[in-house]
């Protein structure tokens, strides 16, 4: 209550009423002409001169000014009480006595607020502090009410994009890049998907008169999810089981290890580019890409675009690749046909049909088919080559090559001696660096070229370590290599025609004449023709 109002007091110098005006402190508001008169009228005196009296009101200044006769009886001081419009506030004016009158005390005061029906959020510390220094004319907040604390409701925080972005990007110079649509949301396994903030019930709220205000009401939420999706113990966080993609479908997740494209690859999806395997229900339109870190099926054609995938690759109804396409695998390839294209795997290749196609393969290259022939391109494989007819009658040329190439096991050679030497060296030097990790542990001081020389040997030992690792998974792979070209060869269930190139672990022939039903091997050196 530091700020003090302006107020007023009647005192009485016999029967005639003195009114003594005091003026504001500490910022306070002057005394209000109108409430002045009112309280006057209110308690029956009257106004002498209402010019002087609205001089000395606005003087600004303690002053003093002569009223009228009246019953010179003595009053107490008074209290006016307002509510506020909500009923969450009571505001109280108090109003001096005369200067013989009565002061109210807590009792008065208190019995006062209550008689209006005021039981909640009484302040009697204010009270009694404004019992400790009467102020007049100065609002004072004797009761408040407590506004409901509104609670909030539960909600789920995603940690993926909710709403794939489906509209081509459009390009400064006015093209329109209808590939890199944002349309798959990748997760890996472990991977938080979802928080539940649960719901904050909230608190009631009381006016004045002590009804009760409640809070409004809060909504629940709760997590709902598929399988791959773990939950934690508390049920507020989901997480993948498997990497794969996240979808949130009619607000519940979903998390796939194989991405479903349900029509074409083309404008309408973009470039695909998915960590786990990937499911082409319609076919792969020209110009666009295909990438999985897992397998690729596809229901339909693949046309001219990029194919590539760390496992298999399975295409149904065939590849034409308009000699721009170019299908990858880690793994397998499958296809019905395979026309115009590069195609690169890891594995066997079979298909119904070769042509006009450059294929290498680390396993076997099968043309399955009754009728299925290998018609122009390069076929290259570690195994075997097995077809019904190999080339043509028109000529187009064809080059079948099969096993592994002599240099490939030259180097083999000269890989494992440099990988057994690596080892050698690698344990001499490893027996004086633990003979000086020795002396060190041992509390033996070195001096500064002793500590020089375990540093140059601990990083000489580093590189040569890394570079036996790289040697041996090199090693590795060409002895894979070489273990499977031990059953290289071409093998034609009909024909074979004249024109057609094959080499065999290094060795090459030109079919001068038409073969049927044989099989082509190498022996003691030298290309031979068997029976089938």
């Amino acid at each position: 209550m530091e700020q003090k109002n302006g107020y007023f007091q009647i005192s009485w110098m016999g029967k005639t009423a003195v009114c003594n005006i005091f003026a504001p402190k500490e910022g306070g508001a002057p005394v209000s002409y109108k409430e002045l008169t009112s309280f006057l009228n209110q308690k029956g005196i009257k106004v002498g001169s209402e010019k002087d009296l609205s001089d000395a009101v606005f003087s600004g200044v303690d002053c003093q000014i002569n009223l009228s006769d009246g019953d010179g009886l003595e009053f107490i001081e008074s209290m006016d009480m307002i509510c506020s419009l909500d009923k969450m506030k009571i505001t109280c004016i108090f109003h001096a006595p005369s200067s013989k009158g009565n002061k109210l005390d807590i009792n008065d005061i208190m019995h006062e607020l209550k008689s209006k029906g005021i039981k909640y959020g009484i302040n009697e510390d204010l009270i009694n502090e404004f019992l400790d220094n009467h102020v007049y004319e100065t609002p004072l907040v004797f009761a408040e009410g407590r506004q409901p604390v509104h609670g909030s409701d539960a909600r789920i925080e995603y940690f993926f994009n909710t709403n794939p972005n489906l509209k081509p990007k459009h390009n400064e110079d006015g093209s329109v890049d209808y590939h890199s649509l944002d349309t798959i949301s990748h997760v890996n396994a472990g991977d938080l998907l979802a928080t539940l903030h649960p719901m904050v019930p909230g608190e009631p709220g009381s006016d004045v008169f002590g009804k009760v205000t409640p809070p409004r009401s809060v909504k629940p939420k709760k997590l709902e999810y598929g399988r791959n999706i773990s939950i934690s113990e508390d049920g507020l966080n989901i997480y993948s089981d498997v990497t794969g993609h996240v979808t949130l479908t009619g607000g519940k997740v979903f998390v796939a290890d194989v991405y479903e494209v349900p029509a074409d690859v083309d404008n309408s999806t973009g470039d695909i580019e998915y960590n786990g395997n990937v499911h082409v229900r319609g076919s792969v339109r020209g110009g666009f890409k295909v990438i999985a870190h897992g397998n690729i099926e596809v229901e339909g054609s693949v046309e001219d675009c990029l194919i590539h995938a760390d496992g298999n690759v399975i295409v149904k109804c065939g590849i034409q690749g308009m000699q721009k396409g170019v299908i990858e695998a880690g793994g397998n390839i499958i296809a019905k046909y395979i026309e115009n294209a590069t195609v690169f795997a890891g594995g066997f290749v079979e298909s119904g049909s070769l042509i006009y196609s450059n294929v290498t393969s680390g396993g076997d290259v099968i043309v399955a088919e009754k009728k299925g022939s290998i018609n122009g391109g390069t076929i290259k494989a570690i195994g075997k080559v097995e077809a019904n007819s190999i080339g043509s009658e028109m000529g187009g040329k064809t080059t079948i090559e099969v096993g592994v190439q002599p240099e490939k096991k030259e180097h083999f050679t000269k890989l494992q001696a440099k990988v057994d030497e690596l080892k050698a060296n690698i344990t001499k030097m490893r027996a004086l660096y633990d003979k000086y990790e020795g002396l060190l542990k041992s509390g033996a001081k070195l001096d500064d070229k002793q500590i020089e020389a375990v540093k140059i040997l601990r990083a000489q030992l580093e590189n040569m370590n890394n570079e036996l690792t790289t040697g041996e998974s090199e090693l590795e792979e060409l002895r894979q290599e070489i273990l499977n070209s031990k059953h290289a060869k071409v093998s034609v269930r009909r024909d074979i025609y004249p024109g057609t190139v094959v080499s065999i672990s290094g060795t090459e022939i030109i079919v001068k004449d038409k073969r049927s039903y044989c099989m082509l091997e190498k022996k003691n050196g030298e290309i031979v023709y068997n029976s089938l």
